[in-house]
């Protein structure tokens, strides 16, 4: 569970550190700066600390709560962990915490979070010599330095989430957050609150304003992926954003103005959805102002050696292995594969091979793990 939270958050866009024991998470804490502390203890530490902190616990009990909340605890929730509500603490934590701090402070701490997410470091490269490839990247060169909305599409797996970084790594707005929501993973009774906020008493569990993403990702890129699972409602709400350049938290009657690039993505037909109503028309011209198609992995299966030659050394780095040979059978045989889940299921099989075979892997080892 620790390794799919960290996982999970590193998705979000945080940077994130997974322990087993307070006393890792102490030694930890002399070398680095944390934001926020998920823990399973009601006290995370014996002795006195200003970081604060979330408490996962299998006991669901009231006094469990009181008790954990007594010791300065932000909240309390019980396992199995509900992600969208963990999500909701955690960037209202997140947001709370940098609103309290100093003004001065509070503009480095959110710069340092930005530059984090946008680095050119953390930002992978886009792999592949196929016209298809240089096609995207050539795209991307082009749109970037402009202001103009983004709809990127293609089948999942396929890297939409990976150009919309590049995208908004090679504009001016390089140096502001990258905020992105996955519109799909979140209710649709939740997400106007997500994306534009609420202030306190909005709705029965809305103890304290929250700043929504719109907000967040001021002078910045917002990222929306899966912009086809949303809601007409929601789409609403969104036309008039973009429209205006302005939001209005829930609970609130006041607007506020925000200068925001939308990059969107999907993997689906959107005006096959618009066709069967699903989707509004004039969003779809709003968003798609530029359309970039990430192809799939068979359409540009020359591109799998190289693929897996830099997923094979990267696995190996996060293992801290040597990377293993690949033979040319091997390669070959990974060729002829379908891949429905394209590039990112490529990225599982190479590293379920590096774990299962010997030395070397083999057209052998392809037929018996992939």
């Amino acid at each position: 569970m620790r390794n799919t939270l960290r996982e999970r958050l590193e998705y979000e866009g945080y940077a994130a550190e997974a322990v087993d024991t307070a006393e890792a998470a102490r030694k930890l804490l002399t070398t680095l700066r944390f934001d926020l502390l998920l823990t399973d203890r009601e006290v995370p530490f014996d002795e006195g600390h200003s970081i604060p902190f979330i408490v996962l616990s299998a006991d669901a009990s009231i006094d469990s709560a009181i008790e954990a909340v007594r010791h300065g605890a932000e909240d309390y929730l019980t396992r199995p962990i509900d992600m969208n509500r963990l999500l909701q603490v955690v960037h209202r934590t997140l947001d709370e915490e940098g609103e309290s701090l100093p003004s001065q402070l509070s503009q480095r701490t959110s710069v340092r979070r930005a530059r984090r997410v946008t680095s050119p470091s953390t930002v992978e490269a886009i792999i592949g010599t196929s016209p298809e490839m240089v096609r995207v990247r050539e795209l991307i060169a082009k749109v970037a330095p402009s202001e103009a909305r983004v709809l990127i599409t293609g089948e999942n797996g396929t890297g939409k989430e990976l150009v919309a970084r590049h995208l908004h790594q090679a504009s001016p707005r390089a140096s502001a957050p990258f905020v992105e929501v996955n519109c799909a993973a979140i209710p649709s009774e939740l997400i106007e609150s997500e994306l534009f906020g609420h202030e306190r008493g909005a709705f029965t569990s809305a103890i304290k304003q929250r700043k929504g993403k719109f907000e967040l990702a001021d002078g910045g890129t917002l990222f929306m992926d899966e912009i086809g699972d949303m809601s007409l409602a929601a789409q609403a709400k969104v036309l008039r954003a973009l429209q205006e350049r302005k939001i209005c938290r829930v609970g609130s009657d006041r607007d506020i103005e925000v200068n925001v690039r939308v990059l969107a993505a999907t993997n689906k037909d959107l005006r096959e959805e618009i066709r069967r109503g699903n989707f509004r028309e004039d969003l779809y011209h709003r968003i798609g102002v530029i359309v970039i198609r990430v192809p799939a992995l068979r359409e540009h299966a020359s591109d799998i050696p190289l693929l897996t030659d830099h997923f094979i050394h990267r696995i190996a780095e996060e293992y801290r292995i040597e990377p293993k040979k690949i033979d040319r059978e091997a390669l070959d045989a990974l060729q002829q594969k379908g891949w429905s889940g394209n590039i990112r299921e490529l990225r599982n099989v190479v590293e379920r091979l590096i774990i299962l075979s010997e030395e070397k892997i083999t057209e052998q080892d392809i037929s018996l793990y992939c």
